[in-house]
């Protein structure tokens, strides 16, 4: 469960609703349409936060792991993807007693860590693979993108490769051929050595 939660990038709640008519395996992707929460005498099952159906890819890394859990759960459509160590519903607090999740993150050195940090982690993964702000809000489910950008955290390795990027970008306009007198210097040239100067 943690290994999906952090590769689709979507809430604990939202994982623990899938059911195995959710998950479409001819195009791999997941029809994201319930989550399991709290209510008043106990777990739910309701629509998505902000009511918004989505489709969430289902990455080849994770692939074996949803043909797995859907062969335990067998053939019916209503089957929960996911279970809790007694079969019921997942919430956060028990895939954090589940997984010893706090001892785990304590001794990896990452003590801050909390469940809903997959979430950050996958659209993270999701954006430095270069996949565009507007379809990550989309997977996310969010209304607006300035929240999508809030879950994004680079790692030094992007920041280093967006450097990289804009250094070859740079290159290649020098490397654009000069006009032979100061008069006859193309527009294109021009524009982008004023955006440089900018």
């Amino acid at each position: 469960m943690v290994r999906f939660a952090a590769c689709t990038a979507a809430r604990i709640g939202e994982v623990s609703g899938v059911r195995v008519k959710d998950i479409n395996r001819f195009d791999w992707t997941w029809d994201l349409c319930r989550q399991t929460t709290t209510a008043p005498g106990g777990l739910i099952d309701k629509g998505t936060k902000g009511k918004r159906r989505r489709t969430v890819p289902i990455i080849e890394e994770i692939r074996d792991l949803v043909n797995w859990r859907m062969n335990v759960v067998g053939n019916d459509p209503m089957a929960r993807l996911f279970t809790g160590p007694r079969g019921g519903r997942v919430t956060t607090a028990i895939l954090r007693d589940a997984t010893h999740w706090d001892e785990v993150v304590v001794s990896l050195g990452y003590e801050y860590l909390r469940r809903h940090d997959l979430r950050h982690t996958g659209l993270t993964w999701f954006a430095d693979a270069g996949v565009p702000i507007h379809v990550l809000q989309k997977i996310a489910g969010h209304g607006h993108i300035t929240t999508t950008q809030r879950y994004l955290h680079p790692d030094k390795s992007s920041i280093e490769k967006a450097g990289r990027s804009l250094s070859r970008h740079l290159s290649a306009d020098r490397r654009t051929p000069q006009a032979t007198s100061a008069n006859s210097v193309p527009a294109e040239v021009g524009v982008r050595h004023l955006r440089l100067v900018q």
